[in-house]
């Protein structure tokens, strides 16, 4: 045989053969478990992602229930102020009104006690005035009859020495 270059076609076919053993036996070895590894270690933090965007998702809408509830409890919390103050309105009315009716009767009874006070002190200077007129009458009259008295008498003494 006759062959160009001293190429040995037999060691040529050998070396592939070898080669092709090699790379299967290589590839069973090293690049099939090396990729499903791979293949689990993507599924794995494929299936961590997932899990962390349900939990934020799910997380998301606790929030945004969260802050409708605190919203409504606002709202509620705003209406019972709301309803506090008129409440304390109405009752503050309620106490003003009873304290001007109380004023009103402790001004009534003052005025009241003051007129009898009144009526009592000008009865009480009614009567002492007509006592002290009683009393002066009294002593003019006594003074006034004595005077009278003796005047008589002695115009009787005078008449009668007179005549």
């Amino acid at each position: 045989m006759n062959i160009p270059l001293n190429i040995d076609w037999h060691q040529i076919l050998l070396h592939l053969f070898n080669f092709a053993i090699l790379a299967g036996g290589l590839y069973f070895l090293l690049y099939s478990p090396v990729k499903k590894f791979m293949d689990k270690r993507i599924s794995h933090y494929k299936e961590l992602e997932d899990t962390a965007n349900e939990k934020l998702s799910h997380a998301n809408e606790l929030e945004s229930d969260y802050k409708k509830r605190i919203d409504d409890m606002n709202a509620d919390i705003m209406e019972m102020k709301a309803k506090a103050a008129k409440e304390s309105e109405a009752a503050s009315a309620e106490i003003l009104k009873d304290a001007k009716q109380q004023s009103e009767k402790i001004l009534q009874s003052a005025r009241a006690s003051a007129e009898a006070e009144k009526e009592r002190i000008l009865n009480d200077a009614r009567e002492e005035i007509a006592q002290i007129a009683v009393d002066a009458t009294k002593k003019l009259l006594e003074e006034d009859s004595s005077k009278i008295y003796d005047d008589f008498l002695n115009a009787t003494a005078k008449e009668q020495d007179g005549e």
